[in-house]
């Protein structure tokens, strides 16, 4: 992925939930939001060279956060561990 399109989707993810790292963010999603999600990353790749995972680790309520594992410094605790993208 190039440097602008890069900046182009962190950006676009900023929106959508929170960084954990440059270009890994935990975002708790509704149905809805999740379909907004992918339209607009649909928007900003290119299909041919570029690649996104989206990780589903189930409702926020379940087990998210047991499927998490850190070695070292761990970020700060948030609420909400629904999508790891």
């Amino acid at each position: 992925m190039d440097q602008k399109r890069l900046q182009r989707v962190h950006k676009t993810m900023k929106g959508f939930g929170e960084s954990i790292h440059y270009s890994v963010f935990r975002c708790d999603l509704t149905p809805k939001g999740r379909v907004e999600l992918i339209a607009a990353l649909t928007e900003l790749i290119k299909h041919d060279e570029d690649r996104v995972m989206i990780i589903d680790l189930g409702p926020v309520d379940g087990r998210a956060r047991d499927r998490i594992e850190f070695l070292g410094v761990r970020p700060a605790e948030s609420e909400h561990r629904a999508l790891i993208i």
